[in-house]
């Protein structure tokens, strides 16, 4: 903490106080803030030349709330009694119940705790445009300075639980409209305003609002309760894994049935309880892992600076090349699309065109800004546009020789400080650079489908690959809204690496006799969007045919062979492409689980012939969850073990963006750690003897397991792993 961590005070001629909170960037509650705070209040409360309060915060902004660094500290010490009293010490007694008016002027933006802060004050005036929200919720838990008895009875109940359960901030100006905010003046006028607004309070002029005592938005009982019984359900419906949507609710009622006080008092004791509970462990933690992937160690370190990349060429207008195209001219990066012929053009250039206008139909984007984009867009069939292009993106057919030759060509054409992308999601970069001599240049960038909607981009860097390039596309990652992860070389790279056993281990448990459609919802009740067979549906069977082959080849051991999909392909199904694979799917309809396809899996088995005793196994529901789950841990081990990420939260966030793996599990190694690495051990040992190499722990999870290490602690003297990056 500088010394620019401060709370300042000055008295005007006035007799008005300026309480301001210093704490760039976004004036954070940090733990010294708190003090600081009461300590000027207390000051305000005892001097006699101090009139009345105005509070604020420096550089344009109140406060973005809370200092989550400290929830942090609160999980890796699981000390949560250095949370500070805030609610009951700051706000009740030496801000709302102060014999001083206080107004909070507020501007840029007032989130969480500091939208609480400003709750507490007798009048809240504001700028323009100023963000106001309660987003504790998105981090698993519930505004802890009164934020959930003052916001319903300033808004309403229905305004104030949809502002708490989505999270979503809203303007001053609607602010306004619902009460929130007493007045908007320009940002030049806010704080002489806000100095008579309070004079005008201690004179009677205007209201002296205690917030915490107010009942007149709230209705009466029946009415409230009915409010708050609907949100109920509808929570019940859209986030059973979520507890602190319900706590919420508990809270606000508590507040209205037991007075503001006794909400106050309820709100610090949940509040306290959630902080510690694993929802917010693990939403807490892909909040700074988040934050850790734009640390590269001999990249974002080094000094140096990123080059501005305005022209691109894709090649390749297929489905991954057509996306990729979309999200870099939404963000204003000029394309040139390279198809073989005219007619895969015109297909490819269709596509983007429809992803743009799809944006534009669900409201995501203005129909000026569409055509804008699609202005920057320009399709070619041979390569004279490439001779001022800052980077290539390649997006062919995973096809080792085709991909080669268009390496060797691009080294020739395009200029020599131009970066040679690839899109491959299997295939090793050392291969696909094998005829050029621009090993420094050559770098992965890994788009997830669609390209233009799914947020991950991993960045895959070889030996040899400069630290300019991976730092000019994070940069491009950026702009155009990707969450960038720099990993290494290897078949699969983290993500399709880490997640490959997640089909083959519900091909293995249908062959030991399990259900495939009991496997799917079991995975979709744990949290992730789809199971294994649905997800094989979507991507196509032929995708799975030759990733499997890859996989087979580089993990030589470890993989299963399930005689299920050629038997699939060959009844005539190619799961959502035709409309038929283990679900059905017609237009309009949720996909329908297909009972016709019993006999093909009897036929399957049968090859397999790999049940114990010829039977089905017998297992529980959260058995299955774990045959599926942890063979994907035990890759993650690997994956970790060879220094294929820089850190294991690179790899949760990762799994998450990428995977879809739940937001509020923390990711694939967090989770495992909150299993219990000893527990996946056991589980994958038992298994391995039971039915095969599969399941075999890999030789770190082994050493974590007996020696009590969690799976995402750095390897204390790991140099061979360093080698991958």
């Amino acid at each position: 903490m500088g010394s620019s961590v401060k709370v300042d005070f000055e008295v005007g001629n006035d007799g008005i106080a300026i309480i301001t909170m210093c704490n760039p960037p976004v004036n954070a509650l940090a733990i010294p803030i708190i003090m600081g705070l009461k300590d000027r209040f207390q000051e305000a409360a005892k001097r006699n030349d101090v009139k009345a309060v105005v509070l604020t915060g420096k550089g344009g902004r109140f406060s973005g709330g809370f200092d989550i660094s400290v929830m942090q500290k609160v999980h890796q010490t699981g000390d949560a009694t250095i949370l500070p009293d805030v609610s009951v010490e700051l706000l009740v007694n030496l801000i709302e119940d102060s014999k001083k008016p206080v107004v909070a002027a507020v501007q840029g933006l007032a989130l969480g705790g500091g939208l609480e802060l400003a709750l507490g004050c007798h009048a809240r005036v504001a700028a323009p445009g100023s963000q106001l929200g309660l987003p504790e919720l998105s981090l698993g838990i519930i505004p802890g300075f009164g934020g959930t008895q003052r916001l319903p009875r300033v808004v309403g109940l229905p305004k104030a639980i949809d502002m708490m359960l989505t999270s979503k901030p809203i303007k001053s100006e609607e602010g306004k409209k619902l009460g929130l905010i007493d007045a908007i003046v320009s940002p030049e006028e806010l704080l002489r305003v806000s100095r008579l607004w309070a004079l005008e309070i201690g004179e009677g002029r205007k209201p002296w609002t205690r917030t915490l005592h107010r009942t007149d938005k709230i209705g009466t009982l029946s009415e409230a309760r009915e409010v708050l019984k609907t949100a109920r359900q509808h929570v019940k419906k859209t986030a059973p894994h979520l507890p602190q949507q319900q706590a919420c609710l508990d809270v606000v009622e508590h507040g209205i049935v037991h007075g503001g006080y006794s909400g106050v008092l309820r709100e610090a004791e949940v509040f306290k309880q959630l902080v510690l509970s694993d929802t917010a462990k693990g939403l807490i933690h892909v909040f700074f892992s988040q934050r850790a992937i734009t640390k590269v160690p001999g990249v974002t370190d080094v000094g140096l600076k990123p080059r501005n990349l305005k022209k691109v060429a894709v090649i390749g207008g297929g489905l991954m090349g057509s996306g990729i195209a979309t999200a870099l001219i939404l963000s204003n990066i000029r394309v040139i699309l390279k198809e073989v012929n005219s007619q895969y053009l015109e297909k490819g250039i269709k596509t983007v065109e429809g992803n743009v206008r799809a944006l534009v139909t669900r409201g995501k984007l203005a129909k000026n800004k569409a055509d804008g984009a699609l202005l920057l867009l320009k399709g070619v069939l041979d390569y004279s546009e490439f001779k001022d292009v800052d980077m290539v993106i390649e997006a062919v057919i995973e096809n080792v020789n085709l991909k080669q030759t268009i390496f060797s060509d691009l080294e020739k054409i395009c200029p020599p400080r131009c970066i040679l992308a690839t899109n491959t999601s299997t295939i090793d970069l050392n291969i696909i650079g094998a005829k050029t001599r621009s090993h420094d240049r050559i770098v992965g960038a890994h788009f997830f489908s669609p390209a233009h909607i799914m947020p991950l981009l991993e960045i895959v860097r070889t030996e040899k690959t400069s630290a300019q390039v991976i730092l000019d596309l994070m940069t491009v990652g950026k702009i155009i809204n990707k969450s960038p992860v720099v990993v290494g070389n290897c078949t699969g790279f983290a993500v399709n690496r880490t997640f490959f056993p997640y089909a083959q281990g519900g091909h293995l448990l249908v062959n030991l006799g399990v259900d495939v459609f009991r496997i799917d919802s079991l995975i979709r009740s744990f949290g992730l969007p789809m199971g294994p067979f649905q997800l094989q549906d979507l991507a196509g069977y032929g995708v799975a045919v030759a990733v499997a082959k890859e996989f087979e080849g580089s993990f030589r051991g470890r993989t299963f062979k399930s005689p299920l999909l050629d038997l699939m392909i060959k009844s005539g199904r190619n799961g959502k492409n035709n409309g038929k694979g283990y679900y059905i799917y017609e237009k309009g309809s949720k996909p329908k689980p297909d009972l016709s396809i019993q006999p093909i899996i009897e036929e399957s088995r049968r090859i397999a012939n790999i049940m114990p005793g010829g039977k089905p196994i017998s297992v529980t529901d959260q058995e299955i969850v774990e045959m599926i789950l942890f063979p994907i841990v035990n890759e993650a081990c690997r994956v970790l073990d060879e220094g294929v990420v820089i850190r294991a939260s690179d790899l949760d966030i990762a799994t998450v963006l990428g995977m879809s793996f739940p937001n509020y599990r923390g990711g694939i190694v967090f989770w495992a750690d909150l299993v219990g690495a000893k527990h996946v051990y056991n589980s994958l040992k038992k298994w391995s003897e039971l039915y095969g190499n599969f399941y075999k722990p890999s030789r770190y999870l082994e050493e974590r397991a007996i020696q009590g290490i969690p799976l995402s602690a750095p390897a204390s003297a790991a140099p061979r792993a360093k080698a991958r990056l």
